[in-house]
């Protein structure tokens, strides 16, 4: 078989993790990405066309003899990348724009749920601030209020008081203060327990479950501040016991594949599946039709199996063939971000220390840039800065050995990562 020609979509330290693990298949033989990092220059052929710039990559695609496409973000997906590929002969790795829904809309993957009796919140769906505020007044609090559509992961708010329930209601649907991602508003009840990620390679049919991983959205140590894209993650997690990820391949995965097929919306690419495990067992809280960040960062370096073995299995319909391996190891994955993320925050400055690492510190480049030879800060979130261990305490202390090493302007990371596995 000739040796492919493989473009990855993207720019963020999700897409750096795919191309590290791409360019180590000897099934490829060379790698884009586009647009790509400074960080993965090593490893790819950066390619200057944006994401969502449907028409440049498809160009792109046909000019180069791209084989295979791996699409990183969701918008692209949402956009509909992988129809306009399909159609010009291309494989590309994702859900098409329908199954893309899933995660495109909050509204459609609810009332999905609620369809096919897929465990998740009690909830209402509206387009009238009175309606909306009613029904908060007809569930118990904490409430959740959250945007219909993409909002970069912002559109999800935590409301403990009936006040702020009103005020997220009227931010969403009458400030607009997420645009069009806001025509529609969700409030639903929160769900007491413990968040934990599922990820699942899906050809439509077969379903294979990822290792399990935890994610830490709150920007500070212990769990405080406000919500953002990711300060890090850790793989596995405790919680993600054999009985616990069966439960969830039973009741959420296969059934949401199933249910997907069902509605004509065959489901190809990767299932992620943020839950609440609460007393009452497992609860949806959202899809992503796509690899999380910063999951996929403590997640590809445990996979033993060849990627891009696994990417064309799903594009072919042919998972079922395939057996996944893991390795031992954990992995452990800390978020440098800029100062001032999630809000405003300054760019441009210089990143030292990232020449002077260990063999086993991977960074992984989320937010970087280079300018006049420097590597500098082109973003909120940073470097991924990301280690293997024998366990999970020993990947902690090696990453944050890494950590120590690196430095700039403002530099800001949590202190507690994988804080959750050592409780109890």
């Amino acid at each position: 078989m000739a040796r492919l020609k493989v473009l990855v979509v993207g720019s963020g330290g999700r897409e750096h993790a795919l191309v590290w693990k791409i360019a180590q298949s000897e099934l490829v033989e060379k790698t884009f990405c586009a647009p790509g990092n400074v960080g993965m220059i090593p490893l790819a052929e950066l390619v200057p066309i944006k994401a969502e710039d449907i028409f440049g990559i498809v160009d792109f695609c046909q000019k180069e003899k791209i084989d295979l496409v791996v699409v990183g973000p969701e918008l692209p997906l949402t956009l509909g990348l992988v129809d306009a590929l399909t159609e010009k002969g291309i494989k590309a790795f994702g859900p098409n724009k329908m199954a893309a829904e899933l995660e495109g809309s909050k509204v459609f993957s609810k009332d999905l749920m609620m369809r096919y009796q897929i465990p998740t919140a009690r909830y209402g769906v509206f387009q009238d601030v009175q309606s909306a505020r009613d029904f908060a007044r007809e569930i118990k609090g904490p409430w959740v209020v959250k945007a219909d559509g993409l909002a970069s992961g912002k559109g999800v708010l935590i409301c403990s008081s009936l006040v702020e329930t009103d005020a997220a209601i009227e931010k969403i649907l009458i400030e607009k203060a997420f645009g069009e991602a806001g025509e529609k508003v969700i409030v639903e009840e929160f769900l007491e327990g413990e968040e934990l990620s599922l990820m699942a390679f899906c050809d439509g049919k077969t379903v294979v479950p990822m290792v399990s991983a935890q994610d830490h959205k709150r920007v500070f140590s212990g769990d405080q501040g406000p919500n953002t894209g990711g300060m890090g993650a850790y793989s596995p997690a405790p919680l993600a016991t054999p009985e616990l990820c069966k439960i969830i391949e039973e009741q959420v995965l296969i059934p949401t594949v199933k249910a997907m097929a069902q509605e004509g919306r065959l489901f190809k690419g990767i299932l992620y599946a943020g839950l609440m495990i609460t007393a009452q067992g497992p609860r949806v809280l959202e899809y992503n039709a796509r690899f999380g960040d910063p999951e996929t960062q403590v997640i590809i370096p445990r996979l033993k199996t060849d990627l891009v073995e696994i990417l064309l299995a799903v594009c072919e319909g042919r998972l079922d063939q395939l057996k996944l391996a893991w390795h031992k190891e954990a992995c452990v994955s800390v978020v440098m971000a800029s100062q001032g993320y999630p809000g405003s925050y300054q760019t441009g400055y210089p990143i030292k220390g990232l020449t002077d690492l260990p063999d086993d510190i991977l960074v992984f480049h989320s937010g970087t840039a280079s300018l006049k030879g420097e590597i500098v800060t082109a973003g909120g979130r940073v470097l991924a800065v990301t280690a293997l261990g024998e366990d999970l305490r020993q990947a902690v202390d090696t990453v944050y050995r890494g950590i120590e090493k690196i430095n700039f302007e403002g530099a800001h990371y949590r202190e507690d990562i994988a804080y959750r596995a050592f409780l109890g």
